[in-house]
């Protein structure tokens, strides 16, 4: 049974996108994310913070997952976010048994996704050229501070 059923992934993600944007001009990281009902309601939107808030663990997917509120129950959400969840915030899926995960793209960044579908969780590639770009440029743009996000310490 799929959990997207006939909503579009691409225009789920073009909230999570608005979101990556709104980062960006912050002077963040542009990583946005939703988290949607089945029918498409958005529950919650939110965009790395980590920059802004001086707190390391405000990803694009865990803004958004605070923002949403408590959920009586995530099998029938989806995650929505403009790149690869990494391991910390693919764990927040599989720890509150988000249903879909709908990834915007996967070039710059490959994070858990495998270990999402191996756990039952249905994964999404859109593959957006979008994001792509966004993340291509801001990485070439802000070495130091991608590296930083990704826990990659410079040399």
């Amino acid at each position: 049974m799929t959990i997207i059923g006939g909503l579009s992934p691409a225009t789920l993600l073009d909230t999570a996108l608005a979101e990556a944007r709104v980062g960006l001009g912050a002077g963040g990281i542009p990583i946005g994310a939703a988290l949607f009902a089945a029918d498409g309601t958005v529950l919650g939107r939110g965009h790395n913070r980590r920059v802004q808030d001086d707190d390391p663990s405000v990803h694009g997917e865990t803004d958004a997952f605070r923002r949403a509120g408590r959920q009586r129950d995530y099998r029938n959400t989806i995650m929505v976010t403009t790149l690869a969840p990494c391991w910390y915030c693919s764990g927040l899926v599989r720890q509150f048994g988000i249903g879909a995960v709908v990834i915007g793209e996967n070039r710059t960044f490959t994070g858990g996704e495998d270990w999402l579908r191996d756990h039952g969780v249905e994964v999404v590639v859109v593959d957006d050229d979008r994001c792509t770009a966004m993340m291509t440029e801001f990485i070439a743009a802000r070495p130091e501070l991608w590296n930083e996000d990704i826990g990659v310490a410079d040399l």
